[in-house]
């Protein structure tokens, strides 16, 4: 059965941004105790690839049209590199974050990382085409991998597969309503809205300290970990805040650059943060997190910070703007206009998209053992080389603790100033994890976040 199709409008635009920008792969990782045989992961892959038909896909250009093509597609191509210690994954990591993948080849690939100081710790990291994928799908997929592996390893037999049929484009899984002429017409005056809002209200960023070009920008990583303890009090805060942990992070991620932007003089600041949320719950019937595809909108919010703000008066607000924009149907309408706001950052690539982004999956509800391997974390980026002075972070929670993946475009954002960000992100998470205040941006007390971070 052939499950070749045209791409849909939000495919295509990943797509221009995997080739044009090497921007919105999803790269995933985890960190399993235990050896990984190179040989039965490939047969693994294998046997991944033939289940999922995107994995089986490569995308073709025919007749100006972008397609999705089974024929000639390549296996899963698998890398292995050898570090010298655990603490080096984050430079293979950024490697991959920087290439682009070659979509007529193959959409997915695949680096196991040996460690020499550590036989018995590997790490495995896949970057997956944002056209056939999302985080979520990611870390399913990373679950999936190590189930078959460890059912190759003993030598049982695997049943012939049931193949996953692929879900159409995004566009058309939304509600008819949207779907509409109505409905496009209201998606047409919500671009316009979102634009207005932009010109007219100008919110701050960080800017470009170094401008190059699109194609010499590239992605970098800053990781970070809350402990289990810390995790969990963040987790309790934000409930007696009536608040999210989503909302808290978008807030800590304003605090931190508002921290850097404020001025003696400065009454306030326009900030604007831009936040990712999976949609498979609100389209019906319901998508499983086994369906790989890219089901994921986002939401921008203007925000209004001085030097006397409450930290979870924000937190709420960034809450209240999500429900609305759930309720209205603003998330479908985000992804009938993606492709538009993707197209303006290339016409217009000296202005910056957002003051902060946030992709937060939340509790990640996969096994932890797979026979003789465990997996002790597992966490993921988007590559976002395109957007040049954004501050960017994507998080999950597993096993009690939250990983966090803070990602800049390079040069527009140095080193020195994105750990800085990260330094005051992390105070103000500890700040409100710890005190039963409401802090401001004068409120910031710089802590030695190392040992609870651990």
């Amino acid at each position: 059965m052939s499950y070749d199709r045209n791409l849909g409008q939000l495919e295509q635009a990943m797509e221009v941004l995997n080739a044009r920008a090497k921007t919105w792969n999803v790269v995933t990782i985890s960190r399993i105790k235990g050896y990984i045989d190179e040989d039965i992961l490939r047969s693994t892959l294998h046997i991944i690839q033939c289940r999922h038909p995107r994995l089986n896909s490569r995308i073709v250009s025919l007749k100006n049209r972008l397609a999705f093509q089974t024929k000639g597609t390549q296996k899963i191509p698998l890398r292995v590199v050898e570090i010298l210690n655990c603490e080096q994954w984050t430079e293979v990591f950024n490697e991959e974050m920087n290439h682009a993948i070659p979509s007529s080849k193959y959409l997915l690939r695949v680096v196991l990382v040996h460690i020499s100081s550590d036989t018995r710790a590997s790490f495995l990291i896949t970057t997956a085409h944002h056209a056939i994928a999302d985080a979520l799908s990611c870390i399913q997929l990373h679950s999936e991998i190590l189930t078959y592996y460890q059912k190759i390893s003993i030598g049982e037999e695997i049943q012939p597969l049931i193949n996953l049929t692929p879900l159409p484009a995004i566009e058309k899984l939304i509600p008819q309503s949207e779907q509409s002429l109505k409905g496009k017409i209201s998606s047409l005056i919500f671009l316009l809205n979102v634009a207005f809002q932009k010109i007219w209200y100008r919110p701050e960023t960080l800017g470009f300290e170094k401008y190059v070009p699109i194609e010499q920008r590239y992605s970098h990583i800053v990781h970070r970990q809350l402990n289990s303890q810390l995790t969990q009090q963040l987790i309790n805060r934000c409930r007696q805040e009536n608040t999210t942990v989503n909302s808290a992070l978008c807030a800590a991620m304003m605090f931190a650059v508002a921290q850097r932007l404020i001025k003696e003089n400065k009454k306030s600041l326009r900030l604007s943060c831009l936040t990712y949320l999976d949609v498979r719950k609100h389209i019906k019937p319901a998508i499983t997190d086994e369906n790989m595809a890219v089901l994921a909108t986002s939401n921008m919010g203007l925000y209004s910070i001085n030097k006397t703000t409450s930290f979870w008066q924000v937190a709420r607000e960034v809450k209240q703007n999500l429900d609305i924009s759930i309720k209205r149907g603003n998330i479908f309408k985000m992804i009938l206009i993606a492709k538009y706001l993707i197209d303006f950052c290339f016409i217009y690539p000296k202005e910056v998209a957002a003051t902060v982004s946030v992709s937060n999956v939340g509790k990640v509800n996969i096994p932890n053992v797979y026979g003789e391997l465990e997996l002790e974390e597992i966490s993921f980026a988007g590559t976002h080389a395109l957007y040049g002075g954004v501050f960017i972070v994507h998080t999950s929670t597993f096993q009690g603790k939250m990983l966090l993946n803070f990602v800049c475009s390079r040069p527009s954002i140095s080193q020195e100033t994105m750990e800085a960000l990260v330094n005051n992100f992390i105070s103000y998470i500890l700040n409100i994890s710890n005190y039963n205040d409401a802090p401001c941006l004068l409120d910031i007390q710089q802590r030695d976040y190392y040992t609870v971070t651990k």
